[in-house]
């Protein structure tokens, strides 16, 4: 206290006597690296703990998140007050090891539980002053205060991972209402010893990528006040649109057999002691009683993981960014929160690139959006275009500016399907009578890419356009429907658009061969929440959106769309053999098209 009293005099003394205090600076709307802040070595580096609302570990106290600030020294010696940028994670005190088992083992017919998996333990890494470094470099320079904490449950967080759950928005919240005076930090996680964020302007932004782009989501759901802008990139948004898909049991892509609860494992570095407790009442009773991996239907466990049910009261600005051909967590997760933020009449931009996970924005984009709200400069942001993609010849920070996504020229265009798909059926956009009835045969010991180049197969079903003549612009979200017989009570479908030929080059680019993809459980035909047994060789319409694309297919090229069962990147494995009929008189897609109709006709001229 004393050195605190002894501080603010000295800065009264500063003020009073005229000493010029050092002040981030701007130019074109963008704050600029201060040589002031620059050195690293003066830096004031500390930690604390934020008492929470919750209590989630059971130890009948409120769970105290673990914080870490870095600042620059004028904040001690010259009163100066900055905003900051605050990034959350799960993962800073480390994860569990790699084992035989922590995955589920996706070998079995579907609607049957595989045998219980491996629980390991992380071995919790990392000391008390520094949680993490990232994000320092870029942002202490340029005037920001950069605050890091650890999630409920892992490192010195207290309180249990919940994996969506409700302490994880609000961990972030009581952070940003400790920087807002409206919260409690302690020296210690059990001392009495209170911290003050003095040197905060109360402005705060999030920002971070997969989990740790979840988390500023998370945060700006509850309406915190002070979080004025966040930019998630390639933010998990619904933990089922992760782990399931239209109703099918389906891995995020390069995890095959995770689930919610392998993430909880994964992540479950906190405090060693109430490691029992947590995994009793989260892992061993929440998650398996709502995670379903039998059905993989919509439930309320499900629901209450899902951020687009809980956005009412978010009011920060989104800045959005994901990749086209982000796998793991894939581009919808990005675009249902964009769209619905636009429709509450939010500031909004999105960034997509055609690389993989991850991918920030262009420093320039997110400079921007952070001097416009945090340090309140008047740059126009808000009025710059609201999508920002990358073309595929070019670099993620040359992204084109268009009006907003999807294109607004853009519109669905109906292909239909002429049979011959077990070689190559036609696609096009004129409805041709009597094509009748395929069938496929389920084999997941097939891999989708080589079902897609083999020139006949009897496990899919493709369908190509003639030869482009000219570049056709896709842009928005496909959607097919699909009326098909199944002869076994349950299948997996799958569904890829494809460009063909297919480049088999060494080089070739990530954009070449895979436009988009999708899959569904026939058995949630009707509804999401609710599935029921198929009836053998009994037709079904199943309708459903691929992931969402931006995607010049260049002339020379055909557009396919090829329908199998098991995709043995992503779905259970049942024993091969399930037919699936498709009627292709009840069979389409719906192709985003910038143009329209008249575009794709005279692309096949």
């Amino acid at each position: 206290m004393k050195k605190y009293l002894l501080l603010l005099s000295l800065q009264v003394f500063l003020v009073f006597v005229g000493y010029a205090q050092t002040k981030p600076q701007f130019e074109n709307g963008e704050a600029q690296i201060v040589d002031a802040f620059s050195d690293a070595s003066k830096w004031i580096r500390h930690d604390l703990f934020v008492e929470t609302e919750f209590d989630t570990d059971g130890d009948g106290k409120l769970d105290r998140m673990h914080v870490s600030v870095t600042r620059p020294q004028q904040t001690e010696t010259e009163g100066l007050k900055l905003p900051i940028i605050y990034v959350s994670s799960p993962y800073f005190a480390g994860v569990a090891p790699d084992v035989e088992g922590l995955f589920w083992n996706v070998e079995h017919e579907l609607g049957e539980m595989a045998e219980e998996r491996v629980h390991p333990e992380v071995v919790r890494r990392g000391k008390r002053p520094i949680i993490s470094n990232s994000h320092i470099t870029k942002w202490v320079p340029r005037g920001y205060i950069v605050v890091h904490s650890s999630s409920p449950g892992t490192g010195l967080s207290q309180g249990s991972p919940t994996v969506g759950g409700d302490n994880e928005s609000l961990a972030p919240k009581a952070v940003i209402d400790w920087l807002n005076g409206r919260a409690k930090g302690y020296s210690e996680p059990y001392g009495s010893e209170v911290v003050e964020a003095y040197w905060s302007t109360g402005k705060v932004g999030m920002t971070g990528t997969s989990y740790n782009g979840t988390i500023p989501l998370a945060a700006a759901t509850t309406g915190v006040e002070g979080l004025e802008a966040i930019i998630p990139i390639a933010p998990n948004t619904s933990y089922y649109h992760y782990y399931r898909s239209n109703g099918l049991v389906r891995s995020p892509g390069g995890y095959l057999g995770e689930d919610i609860d392998v993430l909880y494992d994964f992540i479950h570095s906190g405090d060693e002691a109430k490691r029992p407790y947590n995994n009793r009442t989260v892992r061993d009773t929440e998650m398996k009683n709502g995670m379903d991996r039998i059905t993989g239907d919509y439930n309320d466990f499900w629901a209450g993981r899902d951020y687009l049910n809980d956005m009412a009261p978010m009011k920060a600005a989104l800045l959005m960014s994901h990749g086209f051909n982000d796998w793991n967590v894939m581009p919808e997760h990005s675009y249902r929160i964009y769209k619905a933020a636009k429709e509450k009449g939010l500031p909004v931009q999105i960034y997509y690139h055609q690389n993989g996970h991850g991918g920030p924005p262009p420093m320039e984009l997110m400079n921007r959006w952070f001097t416009r709200y945090l340090h309140g400069i008047e740059n126009g942001v808000e009025n710059d275009p609201k999508s920002w993609i990358v073309r595929e010849n070019s670099k993620p920070e040359n992204p084109v500016a268009y009006p907003d996504y999807p294109n607004p020229d853009a519109s669905l265009v109906t292909l239909y399907f002429n049979k011959g798909g077990n070689k190559k059926g036609v696609l096009t956009s004129k409805k041709t009578k009597k094509q009748g009835k395929e069938v496929l045969v389920d084999d997941v010991s097939k891999s989708g890419s080589d079902l897609a180049k083999i020139g006949q197969s009897t496990n899919r079903l493709l369908y190509v356009t003639p030869q482009l003549t000219q570049d056709v612009h896709i842009s928005g979200i496909p959607k097919v429907t699909i009326t098909l017989a199944s002869s076994k009570s349950a299948a997996n479908l799958s569904v890829w658009l494809v460009s063909l030929p297919w480049n088999e080059a060494s080089n070739a680019r990530i954009t070449d061969n895979i436009i988009t993809r999708g899959w569904a459980d026939p058995q949630n035909h009707k509804s999401l929440r609710e599935s029921a047994p198929l009836k053998p060789n009994t037709f079904y319409g199943v309708t459903f959106d691929l992931m969402p694309d931006d995607q010049i297919i260049p002339a020379g090229q055909q557009i396919g769309l090829m329908i199998f069962s098991s995709d043995q990147e992503f779905t259970l494995h049942p024993e091969p053999g399930t037919r699936l009929t498709v009627d292709l008189e009840g069979t389409t897609l719906q192709l985003p098209i910038v143009g329209g109709e008249k575009a794709f006709d005279e692309s096949m001229e």
